[in-house]
């Protein structure tokens, strides 16, 4: 249901962006810059406990849109303010089972194929823009750097091994808010684009082993911007 809600608020969003996009009377001193954003990114766990790591390619996925607010006479500085959504993957050896209350289970000396626990998360992006864009260039340099505050909608854990596999759904040990650093830097097309999540990705877990489990994220890859 919360999912529908934020289609329903994301495809209006995404009309009301597209219909001043084509109001060209008012160009040369209204003109907005990427209102719509795509991303792909490499996502890596940071302060790994002792014994955990990642296995094989941990993969996101991030879209959503972004009014643009220009703060200057020539519009290249702005403020973004925005709604998106967010998939992501981690790969890695801590076995997630949903006992009360859940256990996590560091891997060692283990058989397993699979393992790894996702998110979806409802975002909004807040950023400080600098560009070298005009009303009549559309390839431009950029400079954005800003905060990403993100609910988790959704999670899930996947473990295929010895001696059974498991899924769940709904984790409860995930902190609900997530929230770190972005910025995003290149010319026309390529961006770059780095998150760095300033709170952990688990509430206040202990292994097996009695450790912490205090990881946060950090998301690495290219972002794209329409409009």
């Amino acid at each position: 249901m919360r999912f529908r809600v934020f289609l329903f608020f994301f495809y209006n969003f995404c009309v009301g962006v597209f219909a001043q996009s084509i109001n060209v009377t008012e160009l040369d001193s209204l003109y907005r810059e990427d209102q719509i954003y795509i991303g792909v990114t490499y996502n890596a766990l940071m302060n790994l406990p002792n014994g955990v790591s990642q296995s094989s390619f941990s993969t996101g996925f991030h879209f959503g849109v972004i009014r643009d607010f220009p703060i200057n006479k020539q519009r290249n500085i702005a403020l973004g303010l925005g709604l998106g959504f967010s998939i992501n993957s981690f790969n890695q050896n801590i076995r997630i089972s949903a006992s009360n209350p859940t256990s996590y289970t560091i891997l060692e000396d283990i058989d397993f194929s699979k393992n790894n626990f996702s998110q979806h998360l409802l975002e909004i992006p807040f950023e400080f823009r600098w560009r070298t864009s005009n009303s009549e260039t559309y390839k431009f340099w950029r400079i954005y750097a800003g905060l990403k505050l993100g609910y988790v909608l959704a999670s899930k854990s996947v473990y295929k091994g010895a001696p059974r596999d498991e899924t769940h759904s709904k984790l409860s040990g995930l902190n609900p808010w997530q929230y770190g650093l972005t910025m995003s830097v290149g010319y026309n097309t390529w961006n770059g684009y780095i998150y760095y999540g300033l709170n952990p990705i688990f509430d206040s877990i202990s292994s097996t082993s009695a450790q912490s489990i205090d990881m946060n994220a950090l998301k690495i890859g290219l972002i794209f911007y329409l409009l």
